[in-house]
């Protein structure tokens, strides 16, 4: 017996509590939420909030406890021989319990592990409670005491009641609200102060302790009279209601759990960076919109908004409703979804990183060399400037810099922005990457964006004062990273594919990218301005197909409506919100079909910045003159583009043959492809598409395969090949002459 009883003290003979729990507010102080203490299962489960250190301890605070819980607690050593038999006395000579003798020791050891009460427990918490005062001190009891005490609704510890129900630093306690604090733990479900008829109790009951306090002189007659007047007209704050934020409290909660900040024990509220107002504001907008496409198969979307130059989370919608039905319980800011076009700028950005590309080269958007990969629009645009190009999205530019750049490289950039954590090669992906093969979430995203917003360098996204941050990595120049935001910030660069006046365009300076993955299974768009970055996705939570809601027409629709409330600014305010240029360039007038600065004469030009030491001399425009046709002017482009401009009725300069050298390639198929036959499908749909290259142009061309002549052509328009199973090899020869193009060879299964 004696064993086991010492055992039972030892269990119980140190100070324990569970961690301290945080109260969220939003960067403007509004309350947001609490994160509580999860314990138990099915019925049992409950929540407990609270737990704060109560140091240094509050003189008036101490002085009300002791002397409603504990007169003698400074002389004891844990345990009042002098309550315990007055206690005796009065349960034994009335038959019934009417005093317990529980010292302040002997309620913590009680609290730490609460059971039955029995006379067994009794002794126990007695023994526990000697050991515990020789242990740690009195004053140490006393404030774990004041730690761990229940205050109703799940609130421990009078520092979180406090500012729980008064909103109030414990220090700052007048008597007449430690009086109706102090009132609670004795009966808290019916002395709860949220509720009109508890707060009646609590002040009834509050009042005798104030009665007490004056009996034992711990307070005088005046400040009796004036705690009993207060507390007489005493109203707590308004109720704190949790706002429609759910998706990111969880967020803020798995930071906490993760350990990413140290909370102050004894006050660990939490600032937030979002702001509550704009957060609903923006639930709200992606509620209406949602509804409106919900006939074209969108059910959900997910809102980001982030403050640009220190990366602060504003804003983060996770879904349009929680309690929506539809997956409105996923967090899709955080779900891995296929991103369309949306990685297309850091392809180019490294390509100009790798000086892989320049601000005036000619990019081909042409089916040539493109493996098979197509643009949304099922056209081929030609010959474009880079700006052109990926304001454009078209996919066939974007996959040849991904072949130049190389996956391995390409894949890993995509890594080292924070995009992807995939250990797979990158070869599984291939050159789809380019358009949405990568799957990633919204928060990458918007974090990898802002290394374009903040000039190549990457920063961690921003949650809460007090977070812990990886140092800013430079991850581009300041160079490409602006040339690229300029790409895509220019509505001109824009045409033919978004039109001008559109969601995608703003009255102040936006650069945006839209993004579409395949089957219309998600829509994006992240854009930014200088103040602010805003990423929108729609879809829907089983990732089916919606009815051609492209990020185009539905996610840049959401983006703008939210970018317009950020800034709700008039046109003449916003003078100063151009993006900066990148140092050492100039603005330069190009034609769009050759890249030069053109003399007059071509019919497209866009401005582009360019190295001051490598601005183009002023050529020939694209389009020249001939005497013999009436001065009618042709388009001069390279023998690549040639058949792109003769389908879209260009009249073609065909080029001069002066020097008598004729240069031969062959565009299509790819040199060491493989190529695979269906065997299901008729005869004639089994051909290749055999395309030439010839510069300058001539009238006819022979193609030779496997050695032999197999037919002449125009070099400006294909052949079909019927394939044949195993190796092939394709030449290209001109008539009666020895020029050859280099072989090419493929495999065809």
């Amino acid at each position: 017996m004696l064993g086991a009883y010492g055992v039972a003290v030892a269990e119980r003979a140190t100070l324990q509590a569970p961690k301290p729990t945080p109260i969220l507010y939003d960067r403007n102080g509004a309350y947001l939420a609490q994160i509580g203490n999860e314990s138990g299962e099915g019925d049992e489960a409950r929540i407990d909030y609270g737990f704060w250190r109560v140091d240094p301890l509050p003189e008036r605070v101490v002085r009300a406890t002791l002397a409603l819980e504990d007169r003698r607690f400074w002389a004891h050593p844990g345990v009042d021989p002098l309550a315990v038999t007055r206690a005796l006395w009065q349960n034994l000579s009335s038959g019934r319990r009417l005093s317990g003798a529980s010292t302040v020791a002997m309620q913590v050891a009680r609290m730490q592990r609460p059971t039955s009460r029995t006379l067994w427990a009794k002794a126990v918490e007695a023994g526990a409670g000697l050991v515990l005062t020789l242990r740690y001190g009195r004053a140490a009891v006393l404030g774990h005491y004041l730690q761990l005490v229940p205050y109703g609704n799940g609130s421990h510890g009078i520092a979180h009641a406090a500012r729980w129900y008064l909103d109030k630093p414990v220090a700052d306690l007048s008597w007449a609200e430690i009086a109706l604090l102090s009132a609670i733990p004795q009966s808290p479900a019916a002395m709860n102060p949220l509720k009109l008829s508890g707060l009646a109790r609590a002040v009834r009951r509050g009042g005798r302790m104030l009665d007490e306090l004056a009996r034992q002189g711990v307070i005088d007659r005046t400040e009796h009279a004036v705690a009993r007047e207060q507390l007489a007209q005493i109203r707590l704050p308004e109720r704190r209601r949790r706002p429609d934020a759910l998706h990111a409290i969880l967020r803020l909660s798995s930071l906490i759990e993760e350990g990413s900040l140290r909370l102050r024990p004894g006050d660990p509220r939490l600032r937030t960076t979002l702001d509550i107002g704009l957060q609903a504001d923006v639930t709200r907008t992606a509620r209406r919109f949602v509804n409106d496409w919900h006939s074209a198969g969108a059910e959900q979307a997910a809102v980001m908004v982030v403050k640009r130059g220190t990366g602060e989370v504003l804003a983060a919608a996770g879904s349009t409703d929680y309690r929506d039905h539809r997956s409105g319980a996923f967090d899709f800011t955080r779900v891995q979804r296929s991103p369309g076009s949306t990685l297309k700028p850091f392809i180019y950005a490294l390509a100009l990183e790798r000086g892989l590309l320049r601000t005036n080269d000619i990019l081909a958007d042409l089916p040539e060399g493109a493996s098979g990969i197509g643009n949304a629009d099922g056209h081929f645009l030609g010959p474009m400037l880079p700006r052109q190009a990926l304001a454009n999205s078209r996919n066939v530019p974007a996959v040849n810099l991904l072949r130049g750049l190389g996956l391995d490289a390409t894949f890993r950039f995509f890594r080292e922005l924070g995009l992807h954590d995939i250990e797979a090669p990158a070869e599984s992906f291939g050159l789809s990457m380019a358009i949405g093969s990568l799957p990633t979430t919204l928060d990458r995203l918007v974090r990898a964006y802002g290394a374009l917003a903040e000039d190549g360098v990457l920063n961690d996204l921003v949650w809460h004062e007090g977070q812990a941050r990886t140092a800013p990595k430079r991850i581009l120049s300041t160079e490409s990273a602006r040339l690229v935001t300029h790409f895509l910030a220019d509505p001109l660069a824009r045409l033919p594919s978004f039109p001008r006046y559109g969601p995608t365009e703003f009255p102040f300076p936006v650069a945006l990218k839209t993004g579409t993955s395949q089957g219309y299974r998600d829509a994006w768009l992240v854009a930014w301005s200088r103040q602010y970055i805003v990423g929108v996705w729609v879809g829907r939570g089983d990732a089916g197909t919606m009815t051609r809601l492209t990020g185009a027409r539905s996610a840049a629709r959401l983006a703008r409506a939210v970018l317009m409330r950020l800034h709700g600014s008039g046109a003449g305010e916003l003078a100063d919100m151009a993006f900066p240029a990148p140092d050492g360039h100039v603005p330069v007038e190009l034609c769009v079909f050759d890249g030069k600065r053109s003399a007059g004469g071509c019919g497209q030009t866009l401005v582009e910045w360019v190295p001051e030491d490598a601005v183009p001399p002023v050529e020939t425009a694209a389009y020249v003159r001939h005497e013999a046709e009436g001065d009618r002017l042709r388009l001069a482009v390279p023998a690549v583009h040639r058949a792109w401009a003769k389908a879209n009725a260009y009249p073609v300069e065909e080029g001069r043959r002066d020097a008598g050298e004729i240069r031969l390639a062959i565009a299509a198929p790819e040199h060491n492809s493989r190529v695979w036959r269906n065997p299901e499908a008729p005869a004639f749909l089994n051909r290749l598409a055999l395309k030439a290259v010839v510069e300058p142009h001539v009238q006819q061309v022979v193609w030779y395969v496997d050695g032999e002549a197999f037919a002449l052509a125009d070099p400006d328009k294909p052949v079909y090949w019927p394939m044949s199973p195993g190796p092939h090899r394709f030449e290209l020869r001109l008539p009666y002459r020895t020029e050859a193009s280099r072989p090419v060879r493929i495999v065809v299964e």
